[in-house]
């Protein structure tokens, strides 16, 4: 069989592999928040073991470090075989050139993402556990972006944005300027808010490796004030009185400073998004971009819940994981509401370009 530009099973299988990353992080949250990041010292080996043959007593959360921490590098297994496949599938059946070549970035991502992982054991280094953390936000957009790629729906949306039968694009009315489907400037403020959401995800993870996750153990006030003082001798009271056995470090006015600027992006972040609401109602009259931008605004809500609550559980597990988790949906939101709307912004560019009479287009400057 040739390339096609939709083969349903490798759409269903790239679904199924966005969602096992997906998991991945949710499993990676878990052995953060629960501070077994280290419970496995060697890399690829599990306690001198084949990975694959540690015995099966310690695998999938059986309730020690070990177990979650092993469980995490079998899942992460799983998910660099589903890329591996994927590429090797795109490069095989898909006709679309540019998605080839994503699939195999996705491999090289998977293998890089899989590196990062490991030096972080070897090297006992807790900048590599940010990066790796950030960096498997960012693969998690890319798997569920070629997804979409994939799917029914974006072929359906290129096509009215590409026309069909010859027929220029148009936006299935008369082309007016002040009835296009969206705000002009909803675009770049998704832009911008999706990525001040991975800068926010960027932020956590430093505040996860670096124990700093409750540097301030108030909310919405901060050591009972809006800022928190950080001079020697507050520092010296505050750690005078923690008793909490899971803080490795004293607390340090950087990571002071660290918890309030995540708290500073978290609102700006809400802000931002509420903006993209306001900004999807005021264009035309297409309703999957409101519903999107409304949903996401949602999700950052139950983000912004998840994260209080963090604070005010003292930081409980299950707690922490489920803020990582929806954090990384958040970002995915965004990621697809811009790409999701490119095609619209074709049809709403192209229709904006019928305005203007060929005869303007065409003619030659005015000689004076």
């Amino acid at each position: 069989m040739g390339r096609s530009s939709h083969s349903r099973g490798l759409a269903v299988f790239a679904v199924f592999t966005a969602i096992s990353t997906f998991v991945l992080i949710w499993v990676g949250g878990v052995v953060t928040s629960h501070g077994a990041g280290m419970a496995v010292p060697d890399w690829p080996t599990t306690y001198g073991y084949n990975m694959f043959a540690y015995p099966l007593s310690e695998w999938f959360f059986t309730g020690t470090g070990i177990s979650k921490e092993h469980s995490h590098r079998i899942i992460a297994s799983g998910v660099g075989l589903l890329t591996t496949i994927l590429a090797v599938w795109l490069w095989m059946k898909e006709e679309r050139r540019w998605l080839r070549w994503l699939g195999v970035i996705a491999f090289v991502a998977v293998c890089v993402q899989g590196v990062l992982g490991g030096l972080r054991v070897t090297l006992y280094k807790d900048e590599l556990g940010i990066f790796h953390a950030t960096f498997a936000q960012m693969f998690l957009v890319l798997m569920c972006s070629m997804a979409f790629f994939l799917s029914k729906r974006w072929k359906e949306m290129v096509g009215r944005g590409n026309g069909s039968r010859g027929r220029s694009p148009s936006l299935g009315r008369s082309p007016s300027l002040d009835k296009v489907d969206f705000h002009p400037w909803f675009r770049p403020v998704v832009l911008g808010v999706t990525l001040l959401i991975l800068g926010q995800l960027a932020l956590g993870a430093t505040m996860r490796h670096e124990h700093a996750g409750l540097a301030v153990p108030d909310f919405p006030l901060a050591y009972g004030e809006w800022w928190p003082p950080t001079d020697a001798v507050f520092l010296e009271e505050a750690n005078r009185k923690r008793h909490d056995y899971r803080q490795f470090k004293p607390i340090t006015a950087g990571q002071i400073h660290l918890h309030m600027a995540h708290r500073i992006t978290a609102c700006v972040i809400l802000l931002g998004v509420g903006a993209c609401v306001a900004l999807s109602r005021r264009g035309g009259d297409h309703r999957g971009v409101k519903r999107f931008a409304t949903g996401w605004f949602v999700l950052i809500l139950i983000q912004a819940g998840l994260g209080a609550y963090t604070v005010w559980s003292n930081k409980a597990a299950d707690i922490a994981t489920a803020h990582v988790a929806v954090g990384a949906l958040s970002l995915v939101w965004g990621s697809l509401l811009l790409v999701g709307t490119a095609p619209l912004a074709r049809r709403v560019a192209a229709a904006e370009r019928a305005l203007i009479p060929q005869a303007v287009r065409g003619a030659p400057a005015l000689s004076s």
